[in-house]
Parts: C-alpha cells; sequence; structure tokens
C-alpha cells in the first residue's frame, strides 16, 4: 500500500493550543472526537488506527512553514507549558516537571517543538518533511 501524505500548515500553529488544532484537522478527519492537548495522545495517534491514519501502514508528513512553528512552540511556550503543570501539583509529578523547567531555562532540556519531533521520529511510518 502506497504511503499517504498528509499537510501541517506551519502558519496556522501559534502555541501549544493551535498545534493540537491544526493536528486535530490534518489527523483526525472522519472522527466525531478530537485529540487532547497531550504529547502522550499525540504519540498514540501516530501508530494509526483511526482519523487519517486508518489503514495505512506508512504515512509521509509535510511541515509546512515548519520554521513559524519551531518559534511558536519554542522556549516561551514550553515554559508557559511547564509552569501551567506545576500549578496543578495534585495531576502532574511536580519534582519532574521542575527539573524539565530548569534544564529547558539552563540551555539544556528540549521545547515543546524539538519533544514533538522525536515523538514523530520515534514513528518510522511515519516520514517527516519539513519545509
Amino acid at each position: 500500500m502506497p504511503a499517504i501524505t498528509l499537510t501541517i500548515e506551519g502558519d496556522r500553529i501559534r502555541d501549544i493550543a493551535s498545534f493540537y488544532d491544526e493536528i486535530n484537522r490534518v489527523f483526525m478527519v472522519g472522527e466525531d472526537w478530537t485529540l487532547g492537548a497531550s504529547l502522550d495522545a499525540l504519540d498514540d495517534l501516530l501508530y494509526g488506527g483511526y482519523g487519517a491514519l486508518l489503514g495505512s501502514d506508512r504515512a509521509i508528513l509535510i511541515w509546512r512553514n515548519m520554521e513559524a512553528s519551531r518559534q511558536a512552540l519554542g522556549r516561551d511556550a514550553t515554559r508557559a507549558h511547564y509552569l501551567g503543570k506545576l500549578e496543578q501539583p495534585s495531576t502532574y509529578e511536580t519534582a519532574r516537571i521542575r527539573r524539565d523547567l530548569e534544564a529547558l531555562e539552563n540551555g539544556a532540556g528540549p521545547t515543546y517543538f524539538e519533544i514533538i519531533l522525536q515523538i514523530i521520529a520515534d514513528h518510522p511510518s511515519i516520514t517527516l518533511r519539513g519545509m
């Protein structure tokens, strides 16, 4: 079966919430539910089995204007993401979040964008092409 081609429009991504809006637009075609704003959910989505990946064993993911997304999901968005989690200590492991935030602040931790790229790379059936 040939690979399907899906396209993320980086110009639509301004922050983490709009990233998931774009992921839902591209991947959740034909579904009556949407993916929540969760890196774990993104990872699960890329295994396929529903939405645009249903029935496909390979996909080419074109990410247009990837540089705009890199900026939108960079250090500031990542910091805000971690700080938001720290405000919910009963939900998240705050010690780990503090370590992640400290690593980010020291330039050693990945940004949200870099984490997304790693998640995609962990799925060999998905070929990412940035533009």
